[in-house]
């Protein structure tokens, strides 16, 4: 396995040489830096996989580094501040930037090195020498410029403590961004609990909230479980009316009782949910309570489709393919320019979720070292509804009315597959109101029944 690679910059020469030697001597790969420019200018020459970075240097402090890197959109490898006497509370604020953790001086040669050890695993690796897949690796990938600034959505949103609702498609990799904020706040050190919607019935909804108390044995519930740290809710919508309404009085007055128990609890967990961006019909139909969106929405942000950021689809691309070899051991394959090209125009009406299915099947079923344009044809034409497949068309060939009419023949029929054949599912996925859907797919000519017996003999 490769060796990580390490820049440490301290403007003392004995910690810096200190340093280098024992890390050397654990087998990284390490770099030395007296100050910000040098640093700079041994980031400019290669990428590491983490800094120790010192608080107090003259001319560039390290904080101030570590701001330049964050604000422009630089902070691609793991960042741990050392900090000498009386900066330690400035160290602890340097994690809302971006920084993994820190370690004081004088140094711990045991603490550093478990320090290390940690950030480095939280991290994707350059190579193969740490586990892949973590939130903090995943969202480090693409460089749009769609995607630097949802970055810096994220981080601003983590610096801040209150309820978030994360508003976004099925696939797009909402929880994952959930994760991350938790990881790079103030609560990072506390638990990160995810509430499955599907998880709450009728009958065990108070319980699995709230928890319960049976004499002196106590059986926590999802919000006294995430403590001091985050309760992401997956699915609002799809949470039951009582589950709605137990959320809505505890976020509301801010304490709520177990089930038998005496005395009232504080809410000390910071709620992030995620929703589609069909919750306003979800509120006009009654399924949604507006008050609890009132009492989440306090910060809300988009998590963007992955069509909107289409040129990050090669890294992506590269990602899920060092996952899959990483962790399921499956044979490398590279992807030709045209099968790059060819995902890259790919309306993916399933986001990053049919994107890694796609990828993974053809590393499993492809022979060949690269991945051909033939091969993800073929891939494709399984996602496609029909043969005549609007990403199959010729639409610039065709007056502006039909190309308008096919484009939306194949598009409304593609998204009622992935909302099983639910009209109002598919309204809520389109943003088109229902009355006016049905309309719609009778006048394109879609039969409902024939859409949903095509998805079952797929």
């Amino acid at each position: 396995m490769m060796s990580a690679k390490i820049l440490v910059v301290d403007d003392e020469l004995d910690i810096r040489e200190l340093i280098q030697e024992i890390l050397s001597d654990e087998g990284y790969n390490v770099t030395a830096a007296a100050s910000a420019a040098e640093a700079r200018s041994a980031r400019d020459e290669q990428d590491f996989d983490l800094i120790l970075l010192d608080i107090w240097m003259p001319e560039t402090d390290g904080i101030t580094l570590l701001k330049e890197w964050s604000d422009n959109d630089q902070l691609n490898s793991a960042v741990v501040m050392m900090s000498g006497h009386g900066t330690v509370d400035t160290a602890i604020e340097s994690t809302h930037l971006g920084a993994s953790n820190f370690v004081e001086k004088p140094l711990s040669i045991a603490k550093l090195l478990r320090t290390i050890e940690d950030a480095l695993t939280e991290r994707k690796p350059k190579g193969s020498y740490a586990k892949v897949g973590n939130a903090a690796s995943f969202v480090s990938i693409g460089h749009s410029e769609l995607l630097k600034k949802f970055r810096k959505e994220l981080r601003q949103a983590a610096a801040l403590d209150s309820a978030l609702m994360l508003i976004g498609e099925a696939g797009t990799a909402r929880t994952a961004f959930a994760r991350y904020i938790h990881d790079i706040s103030q609560r990072a050190i506390n638990p990160c609990i995810e509430l499955a919607s599907a998880m709450l019935t009728t009958t065990n909804t108070e319980e699995q909230i709230l928890g319960k108390e049976n004499g002196t044995e106590i059986i926590p519930g999802f919000i006294e479980q995430a403590e001091e740290g985050t309760l992401i809710i997956n699915g609002l919508s799809d949470l039951n009316s009582r589950a709605q309404q137990l959320l809505h009085n505890i976020l509301e007055n801010g304490q709520y009782n177990r089930i038998n128990g005496s005395s009232s609890l504080q809410i000390k967990a910071r709620v992030i949910a995620i929703v589609d961006e069909g919750y306003i019909q979800d509120m006009q139909d009654g399924r949604l309570k507006r008050e609890l969106i009132s009492n989440i929405s306090i910060q809300t942000l988009r998590v963007l489709p992955l069509r909107d950021h289409a040129e990050d689809v090669p890294d992506f691309i590269k990602f899920y393919v060092d996952y899959f070899v990483e962790i399921e051991r499956l044979t490398f394959r590279r992807f030709s320019i045209g099968a790059q090209n060819r995902l890259r125009n790919y309306p993916w009406p399933d986001n990053l979720r049919e994107l890694k299915n796609i990828i993974r099947r053809l590393l499993i079923e492809g022979r060949d070292d690269d991945v051909s344009l033939e091969e993800v044809e073929d891939q494709l034409k399984n996602q496609e509804v029909t043969i005549n497949s609007f990403v199959k068309q010729d639409l610039l060939s065709l007056p502006l009315r039909e190309a308008r009419e096919k484009f939306e023949q194949a598009y409304l029929q593609q998204q009622l597959i992935l909302c099983d054949g639910k009209v109002g599912q598919l309204a809520k996925r389109v943003g088109v109101e229902r009355t006016h859907l049905y309309r719609k797919l009778k006048a394109l000519g879609i039969n409902l029944d024939t859409k949903i017996e095509a998805k079952n003999t797929n």
